[in-house]
């Protein structure tokens, strides 16, 4: 009887490898904090210092611009000098800007509430450079998994976030400041212990990357022409590249609904009278899709492919969006922003890991950058008219611009389909 023949075993993951991975991992938890603060408090943080909701969506697009201001420069850092600087970098922008969100409210200014949530927001997106380290350490096989470990230390932030928020409004109570204010100032005890643990990975994940075939024998690298070849103009061979360009149209349409939806769902439960801690709960499961099933997804699309994850994913968020917006009751808002969560983890996942696929480590930083850019400039377009939107027609409005937004890389992916069937029928006629 014939025998199957067996695949021969993997190598497995060298430890120095293992090692970097876990203490980015940390950094997320330690880091990932503040930009919760951000998109959960800014909303209610600009309602209360401008009086109005039509700027609710300023911290949000505040962040989204800084994402489309330091997305490609700093994967341009990160290319030449290796990933640790620009993630030490980033965190350093982001504690100046975390100092000076916090006392925006003490002296009530709008106008310091903006420069230095810009300036948090550019820190925070620039040490978003961990994903790129994440995919210079595995070869194409781990790389979705490697994120998806990446992004599962983000839940120890997300565990300790509610009672974070709860201990600054005990805090603000005692010393008689804004509770809105005082959980930025709480920040650095976070950001400056991720900044000692960036100085302890070691060898630069760029390093590894440019070697990867000594840590994973099993790996073949391209050719140095090749490698050459492909270094130039990333952002045009990433659009004309049909599988990128629908990596970079999902990913934006996910953020683009995600952005949407989290204004939403901050201004929708305040308005149903529910209090910070409770808002601050339905936020947190919320995060908990966006990174609890991150490994799994990670893991589907290392075996499925990118696309079986990504456009389900943004599916995903489509129908998320809807029960935020048309929905009542607590725990079905609750369940929408948790949906929108996962489905945007499913697509981040996989959109990220096909661009890195498709480009090697000394362009991969810009390549990562290139579809940040794309993701914070849409950010900032949703965050600019979702308000105008609320105070115009109310949460419907803003709610059907959400379907809209993620109803687009759907399309695309059925008119691909369609012209490649049509394709097929000429070449067999």
């Amino acid at each position: 009887m014939h025998k199957p023949v067996r695949s021969p075993a993997r190598p497995p993951i060298p430890s120095v490898i293992k090692r970097n991975t876990a203490l980015f991992a940390v950094i997320l938890a330690f880091t990932g904090v503040g930009m919760n603060f951000a998109f959960i408090l800014g909303p209610l943080m600009v309602v209360s210092l401008m009086g109005s909701a039509t700027l609710a969506g300023l911290a949000v697009g505040l962040i989204g611009l800084s994402r489309f201001i330091v997305g490609y420069p700093v994967g341009k850092i990160t290319d030449t000098y290796g990933r640790k600087p620009g993630v030490l970098f980033g965190l350093a922008l982001g504690l100046a800007g975390a100092v000076g969100v916090g006392f925006s409210m003490s002296l009530r200014s709008i106008v310091l509430f903006a420069g230095a949530m810009l300036v948090f927001g550019m820190g925070m997106n620039a040490a978003q450079q961990l994903r790129v380290a994440a995919t210079d350490m595995f070869p194409p096989r781990l790389r979705g998994q490697a994120l998806g470990y990446l992004a599962m230390g983000s839940m120890l932030g997300v565990m300790i976030f509610p009672f974070l928020i709860q201990a600054a409004q005990s805090l603000a109570g005692g010393i008689g400041e804004d509770p809105l204010g005082v959980p930025w100032l709480l920040l650095p005890a976070l950001i400056i212990p991720g900044m000692f643990l960036v100085a302890l990975v070691r060898p630069d994940p760029k390093e590894i990357g440019m070697h990867l075939e000594r840590y994973f024998p099993d790996y073949r690298p391209p050719s140095g022409t090749a490698a050459a070849q492909r270094s130039s103009l990333i952002a045009i061979r990433l659009v004309r590249h049909v599988p990128t360009l629908h990596a970079i149209v999902a990913n934006t349409a996910a953020q683009g609904n995600m952005s949407i939806v989290m204004i939403l769902t901050s201004l929708a439960l305040d308005h149903h009278g529910h209090s910070l801690f409770a808002i601050s709960v339905s936020m947190a499961f919320h995060a908990s899709g966006m990174f609890a099933f991150s490994i799994p997804l990670g893991w589907l699309a290392d075996r499925y492919g990118r696309a079986p994850v990504m456009f389900p994913g943004v599916a995903i968020t489509l129908v998320g969006a809807w029960m935020v917006a048309f929905t009542a009751p607590y725990w079905s808002i609750t369940l929408g922003t948790f949906l929108v969560g996962l489905g945007w983890a499913a697509a981040n996942i996989a959109a990220t890991a096909a661009v890195a696929d498709y480009t090697e480590t000394i362009e991969r930083g810009r390549a990562i950058g290139v579809i940040e850019s794309f993701a914070g400039a849409m950010s900032v377009a949703m965050a600019l008219i979702t308000g105008p939107l609320i105070e115009w027609r109310g949460l419907p409005a803003a709610g059907y611009t959400a379907i809209f937004v993620a109803a687009v890389p759907l399309a695309m992916l059925l008119a691909t389909r369609a012209s490649l069937r049509s394709a097929q029928r000429r070449r067999t006629a």
